[in-house]
């Protein structure tokens, strides 16, 4: 009888909660919080960001791309000299 008594206090002791959390739980619980608003503050500014599939292409060969800078640039030296003289 005496184990039987002994065994459910053992089982009793066991479902109830500790009296005294672990402090370090509490240090866990704010960091996950801060965690998840750096994940929706990310989200949010990700979802300004241009995706890939609506970014503009790269030229395919750099030499043409030089050549419109430079023809864009003599252009805008053309314009220049027209206004001031």
């Amino acid at each position: 009888m005496r184990r039987l008594l002994a065994r459910l206090g053992f089982l009793r002791r066991q479902r109830e909660p500790q009296a005294d959390p672990d402090p370090r739980a509490e240090e866990l619980r704010r960091k996950l919080a801060e965690s998840r608003a750096m994940v929706a503050e990310r989200e949010e500014f990700e979802a300004a960001e241009l995706t890939v599939d609506l970014a503009e292409p790269a030229p395919e060969d750099p030499d043409s791309r030089r050549r419109s800078v430079h023809e864009a640039a003599r252009a805008t030296v053309e314009q220049m000299r027209e206004r001031s003289g």
